[in-house]
Order: structure tokens, then sequence, then C-alpha cells
């Protein structure tokens, strides 16, 4: 099969690479859209990469047993490897799982694990099935592009009376929007660069720029004097997270998405969290069981196509990481068959 590496600096091509083989309960998948998200960074950083991707759609191929798929069944792929058998997979939230396998040594090496690639290899029961009229590309959403925001809405029991900001009008940004204005929320986002600015109205939002010195009383302004109901950060960047904290009213809630390993986030315990009443959540993923909900979210809102900005055979994987990194795209997919 072919693959996608990044070799150095801003430089990434197709390989070839051993085709996985299926083994108990882990099948074949044939790679139909594979979205890329975060692995820009390893592009621009020149950090070579030999396995790329964690999110993906495509087709059963092979099973070493009868269970939960069938050769030729449409699935969408869900991220990492996790047990199955602890209670936060059987709850269905796996993506806390603490017991993930270790894919070489129950594989025989890492080939299969990525989803930048033709074919990989995945537990059976983290397939779930994409319903009939719904494409590749659309079902791929299910993903980052819409999974880390639906997940925290849910969590937040966003709903039509509420106001939400959203920090940040990247892919996981758009797909905020998406989510939140599909349960009837009013969607304000803080976005500084103009190309997703422009993205982010063009979905329906209320798009402040932070950095300006009265940002925080634009927000009081459009939400009567009180903040937001709810916050969300999908940047992972230190003044992105604080403001939303400091735009959310008193008594609300605030959810982090952003992933920010580098720069702690100054939260003041008595005046942010005791006087002010809020409730901070940090959400990574959805629980399993709300795939059918997601998947109503792409069939029926109108939003979806402009969800997906570029989608690229991934033989121009070297075109698809420079529109990716160059932070004007919403989603790009690569289409490994193209």
């Amino acid at each position: 099969m072919k693959k996608v590496v990044i070799l150095g600096e801003r430089k990434a091509v197709l390989v070839d690479a051993p085709d996985p083989q299926p083994k108990d309960n882990w099948v074949v998948v044939k790679v139909h859209a594979a979205p890329m998200c975060t692995e820009y960074k390893q592009f621009i950083a020149g950090e070579p990469r030999d396995y790329l991707g964690h999110e993906a759609a495509g087709e059963v191929v092979e099973v070493a047993q009868p269970g939960r798929v069938r050769v030729g069944d449409r699935v969408v792929v869900m991220p990492t490897y996790p047990c199955g058998k602890c209670a936060l997979c059987t709850a269905g939230d796996y993506i806390h799982c603490e017991h993930g396998y270790d894919f070489a040594a129950f594989a025989g090496s890492r080939e299969g694990s990525a989803t930048m690639a033709q074919y990989l290899l995945k537990p059976d029961w983290l397939l779930p099935p994409i319903p009939d009229g719904v494409s590749y590309e659309h079902a791929s959403l299910a993903g980052c592009a819409l999974g880390p925001t639906f997940g925290a809405f849910d969590t937040m029991g966003i709903g039509a009376f509420d106001s939400v900001l959203i920090a940040g009008a990247g892919p996981v940004g758009l797909g905020g929007i998406v989510n939140a204005r599909f349960r009837g929320a009013y969607v304000i986002v803080a976005e500084p660069a103009p190309p997703r600015a422009a993205r982010a109205r063009a979905l329906g939002a209320t798009v402040i720029d932070p950095r300006d010195a009265g940002a925080l009383d634009q927000i009081k302004d459009l939400t009567g004097g009180k903040g937001v109901d709810c916050a969300i950060d999908c940047s992972g960047v230190v003044p992105a997270e604080r403001f939303c904290i400091d735009a959310t009213r008193r008594k609300g809630r605030v959810a982090f998405v952003g992933e920010n390993h580098h720069t702690p986030l100054p939260v003041d315990i008595s005046p942010d969290m005791i006087r002010k009443g809020l409730t901070l959540f940090g959400s990574w993923h959805y629980n399993l069981n709300l795939f059918p909900q997601i998947m109503q979210v792409i069939q029926e809102s109108p939003l979806i196509e402009r969800l997906v900005s570029h989608v690229f055979p991934m033989h121009e994987i070297q075109q698809a990481f420079e529109v990716s990194a160059s932070g004007e795209a919403a989603k790009v997919i690569l289409a490994p068959w193209g």
C-alpha cells in the first residue's frame, strides 16, 4: 500500500508499506477519506513522521473472524486503540481509556496504525456504520471536524436558549459553529485571522477580534450585559483560553478542546471558580453512544458542505500539507485512491 510520511521541514511524500493483516477482531479498512488535522505542525517543524493521521472513513475489506462488521461495510474509523474492556470503554468513553493496546506488539508492526494510508487496521467495535446516502467525505467529519465540540456541547447541555462563544475558527472551531447552530444556540466567535473570521461569518456566527481592547465589552453588549452562557476554546492558546473564562457569565460553563501541552493557563480559584461559580470542562472527543446523533448533524445540517474546503488525491500530499498549514483552509481531506 501507499502511505504518507514526513521526511523533513515542509517535505512530505508517499512511500510503499506492507498491507496490514486482520487479526482476531481487528479488521482491515480500505481508507476512502482521511481528514488532515494537526499533522501540519510536524510538517512545518520538519519532524520526521512515519505514521500519520487518526481519523478516517472507509470500507471493511478483510476480517479474521465473524464479528461486528462484515466485508463491504462502510464505516467511520474512531481514534486511538483502547482496550475495549475497562469501565470507560464499555460506557462509550473509550477515548479516556488508560489500558490501550501496544499496536506493534499486538499486530507485529506499526503498519496499519496510520489513517493517511490506503489501508488501516482497527478493532471492529470502533467502526460505527455510515448511514446510506452519506458520502465518505462527509462521514469522516465525525472525527475531529465535529467530534470535539459535539462532545463538549453535549456535556455542557447546549440548547436553543444559550449563547455560545467559540475561541478559534480553525477546522475544529468551524465544526463548533455547525454543532452549536444545529442545537439552536446563538454563536459568537473570537478569531483574529481575517480568512478564518470570514469562514465563521459565512456559517452564521457573529465574529469579534479578541485583540481589540474592547472585546470583552463587545461580548457583554451582545449578551445583555451578562456574558455568554457557555464558551469553548478550540485554539489551545492561553490568551484565548483566558478570554473564554473572562467572557462567560456567572454560573456559566467553559470547555477546553484545543490541545495545549506547553503553557499553563492561569486560573484564579476565588474570582474565577468560587465567586463567579464557573464550571470548567476538559473534552477530548464524544461518547461512542452519541454517534447516531453526530450522524444526524451530518445528514441534516445545511452547513456541512462548508466544513470541507479541499479534497486532495493522496499523491498530492505536498500541496495538501501546504494548504493545511496555511491557516486559511477549513477541513482538508485526503483521498488515498484518487
